[in-house]
């Protein structure tokens, strides 16, 4: 599966991120900083990653930014996107069972490299859910 990185900052996390997608047969596209010639800034690296999900080069997205606030604000502004700022795996598998989100966002500050691997596994592991009034609430913000 295709999924897109980014995140206006290298470093320890981002590399550990992309090291899990690969180790599970994902295909990473690298976005911002992690990208030869990328850029630092964090609305831009949101709206290439948005873009590239909406667009459907990528199956899903991983963003990161210092509080993954920006990063996320900035997805969110691209129609089709729902990405959802995460602190633990209950929250990752959540966002995706209820808000059947496309985009995950990470704080570069608050996350270590075990806990992106367990939010990446119980974001991998978790589906939308069929309830027809959740479905009907995720058509809300369409």
């Amino acid at each position: 599966m295709k999924i897109a990185l980014g995140s206006d900052m290298a470093g320890e996390l981002p590399e550990a991120i992309d090291r899990w997608l690969r180790e599970h047969d994902h295909e990473v596209s690298r976005f911002g900083a992690l990208a030869p010639g990328g850029t630092d800034a964090w609305p831009e690296v949101g709206h290439a990653v948005g873009a590239a999900v909406a667009r459907g080069d990528t199956r899903y997205g991983v963003l990161c930014c210092w509080t993954g606030t920006g990063v996320s604000i900035a997805a969110n502004k691209v129609a089709g996107v729902r990405a959802a700022l995460c602190g633990d795996a209950a929250t990752a598998a959540g966002a995706r069972e209820w808000n059947d989100a496309n985009v995950l966002c990470l704080s570069l500050r608050a996350t270590s490299a075990a806990l992106a691997e367990e939010m990446l596994e119980a974001w991998f592991a978790s589906t939308p859910t069929k309830d027809a009034t959740y479905r009907q609430m995720i058509e809300q913000v369409e």
